[in-house]
């Protein structure tokens, strides 16, 4: 299946704030992207199972996702 316009936009802007993400060890990826603007990504490395990992989603992903892309409706952090 090919990839959503709103996918890859997505990817862009995961692209954008990753680095920030890796400075602390972590990583994110995109799982799955819906076309009723849920984005759904894996936080991997340092992020996984760290207390502040519902923070990094909420305050910084899901943020500037819903900034950047007024579609993205909500970020679900998956296993």
């Amino acid at each position: 299946m090919p990839e959503s316009v709103l996918q890859q936009q997505v990817e862009e802007v995961l692209d954008d704030i990753r680095p920030n993400i890796e400075a602390h060890g972590g990583g994110v990826e995109l799982v799955s992207v819906s076309d009723d603007g849920i984005v759904e990504v894996r936080l991997k490395g340092a992020c996984r199972g760290c207390p502040m990992s519902e923070l990094t989603l909420r305050l910084g992903i899901e943020q500037v996702l819903r900034e950047s892309l007024p579609e993205v409706k909500e970020v679900r952090s998956v296993d």
